[in-house]
């Protein structure tokens, strides 16, 4: 048992190191705590007792107590609450951890108080944290896989969120956003009679022409309705002059780009002074713009793809999303996590063919950016290390626009078909990290390069040797539903190394009705017959549904997601629920439901507990005169009964 309990201890150093918490271990550097656990004595005997680790983040004070044996988490009392006991103080986390909050929230001037009782080892575990304060007050907090919710950079958004209660300031921004989106919508139909194609062109038009106030090539001020050079003709003549800034070239890319926005000004609604406005709607809408969106995106250092958020509400607004086209807008999570998946690098070069509004550019540069001082090669990051390829004219417009929006100094993007792209010619871009989120649902007999897993082969095949490739799929593409799929996943196999698949909530994309799955590949190497490929359920991330919000992060996600790399990049074991490791086939279903198997072992607790439901049924049905139930028949036996 001693062994157990030090490697239990060891585990949760590791943890505690991960999370980057500065923690003492049996005791505290700090005085005022060091002089009060010299009265903690979990036996009531006024001598000294200790906590496994003690930390101070910020105000907060953290206490951890483990035990090695899972039985010996919680003990409840008859009312269901954590029993104060002496026995139960001692034998068991939770209950001791509780005591030493207590006893500290007494002793201490620290009134924020942060219990954890953890039990187990790094495979099967529980961590379940609990709020104390001065008051004597509790709260029982949901179970955590990490500690990562409690290290400085996060432990007051997770009060915030889980102790008070409260909106953070994310997530009042992220109404806010939405609530201008409304609004902005709603005057752009009233007041533009526009397209939906034509609205967040038009978004995005007014952005880069705001670009221009800081050179003091144009001013809000200058649209005063003129008919001889409309508002139109002056917003437009500053995204031409600001598309020059940002070195968009070729020449014939930039007339591509202007040329989508030439509506703004031959549209002559929109450069009319508007009665109820008194002004024109494009004044309306870029006073509107300036403050509600330019700003944010200026000053903001989140990798948001803010102008894809506005699409994606326009495209709900206007009673569509997009699926007909196969539009499906990859959430800022997602984003994220691809960058944190495939360790992304300041030297990689990033490709998506696939680009949408550039929101996986947009999070890959910010990634790459965050984690070099050296301005060269920042300048080399923004200039020559993003690539993207977008079919759609007009979603190629706002990608452009989006990624000049975000600093890039230099926009790599073509607006071309990437299926008819050379994978031979796409390769001398030296690609070492292909992201994509193809079109869904395109693909047919009669058009099988329309898969996504097609989409996903020629990806593999544009990039360099040993590139990592990380895609967003349906769950359905990793089945190999047709023979056409079957037959591309084995080529695949051929060439290339399949990693890993993660399935991920079903709500990812909320409102489009796609289970989606991410899957990770080596490129231009041959996947090797005994090679441990993992398949993670990660349905459960942190992410729910709110009502006329759409997917919001819990307080749980960021410590969900730290899980995940941790099992991701082999730092720690995971129960087969949640992870699986094998080799597998190409004509396998490569998802975490076809390989799972359940190795539990249940506890001597459930067991029991098992059997004592057993022997309960058993004696109801026989009162019941079912005696005849649990008695042996023989074969040559009436059994008609």
């Amino acid at each position: 048992m001693a062994k157990k309990e030090i490697r239990t201890d060891l585990w949760v150093y590791d943890l505690l190191k991960q999370a980057k918490i500065n923690f003492d271990a049996q005791g505290s550097n700090i005085k005022e705590i060091d002089k009060a656990l010299k009265t903690a004595s979990k036996k009531g005997t006024g001598n000294v007792g200790f906590p496994e680790y003690v930390a101070v983040v910020k105000d907060y004070l953290l206490v951890v107590e483990d035990k090695a044996d899972l039985s010996k988490h919680i003990q409840l009392n008859e009312k269901n609450c954590i029993s104060h006991e002496v026995n139960a103080v001692c034998d068991y986390a939770v209950n001791g951890a509780l005591f030493y909050a207590k006893h500290l929230a007494k002793n201490t001037t620290y009134k924020k108080i942060f219990a954890f009782g953890v039990s187990g080892d790094e495979r099967r575990h529980k961590i379940s944290p609990i709020y104390v304060d001065e008051t004597e007050f509790y709260r029982e907090l949901p179970e955590v896989q990490s500690f990562i919710s409690f290290n400085e950079d996060n432990i007051d958004e997770y009060y915030t969120r889980e102790v008070l209660k409260e909106d953070t300031d994310t997530e009042k921004e992220t109404a806010e956003i939405l609530k201008d989106a409304e609004v902005l919508h709603e005057d752009l139909r009233n007041y533009g009679n526009l397209l939906d194609t034509e609205k967040p062109l038009i978004v995005s038009g007014i952005l880069l022409a705001l670009r221009e106030t800081e050179f003091k090539n144009f001013a809000i001020s200058d649209l005063t309705g003129d008919t001889i050079k409309t508002d139109g003709q002056k917003i437009y003549d500053a995204i031409d002059a600001n598309l020059q800034r940002a070195n968009v070239s070729p020449a014939v890319k930039k007339d591509k780009i202007l040329g989508q926005f030439a509506f703004i000004k031959d549209t002559v609604k929109l450069n009319e002074i508007d009665e109820k406005l008194n002004k024109t709607p494009l004044k309306h809408f870029t006073e509107f713009l300036f403050e509600k969106i330019y700003r944010s995106i200026r000053y903001s250092q989140s990798a948001e793809d803010y102008i894809g958020r506005f699409y994606g509400e326009f495209m709900s607004y206007s009673g569509g999303d997009g699926q007909t086209l196969g539009i499906i807008l990859t959430p800022k999570h997602i984003t994220q996590l691809f960058c944190d998946l495939v360790n992304l690098k300041p030297e990689d070069v990033v490709f998506d063919p696939c680009c949408g509004t550039a929101g996986f550019l947009i999070a890959a540069m910010h990634n790459m950016l965050k984690k070099t001082d050296d301005e060269a090669q920042k300048r080399s990051i923004r200039q020559n290390q993003l690539h993207g390829i977008e079919l759609r004219p007009n979603m190629f417009t706002i990608a452009t626009t989006n990624m000049i929006l975000r600093g890039d100094g230099k926009s790599n993007l073509i607006n071309d078909d990437f299926l008819k792209q050379d994978p031979n010619k796409l390769q001398l871009k030296q690609a070492t990290v292909g992201m994509m989120n193809p079109p869904y649902s395109q693909g047919s007999k009669s058009n099988s390069e329309l898969y996504e897993i097609a989409f996903t082969e020629h990806l593999l095949d544009s990039l360099s040797v040993g590139a990592r490739c990380i895609i967003i799929v349906p769950q359905s593409t990793m089945t190999g539903k047709s023979k056409e799929e079957r037959g591309i996943k084995e080529n695949i196999f051929k060439h290339h190394t399949l990693e890993g698949v993660i399935t991920l909530n079903k709500d990812t994309f909320y409102g489009v009705g796609t289970m989606p799955c991410i899957a990770v590949f080596t490129a231009g190497e041959p996947h090797p017959a005994n090679k441990q490929c993992k398949f993670i359920n990660f349905e459960d991330d942190g992410y729910k549904v709110s009502p006329h919000i759409g997917l919001l992060e819990t307080e749980s996600a960021k410590d969900k997601k730290q899980h995940l790399l941790d099992v991701w990049f082999d730092r720690i074991e995971a129960e087969t629920k949640f992870c699986v490791k094998t080799t597998v086939e190409a004509s396998d279903e490569w998802l975490h439901s076809f390989y799972y198997f359940n190795d539990e072992l249940p506890t001597e607790e459930e067991f029991d507990k098992t059997i004592g439901d057993y022997l309960s049924f058993e004696f109801a049905m026989i009162m019941q005169g079912k005696k005849y139930l649990f008695e042996e028949v023989n074969d040559d036996e009436n059994t008609d009964r």
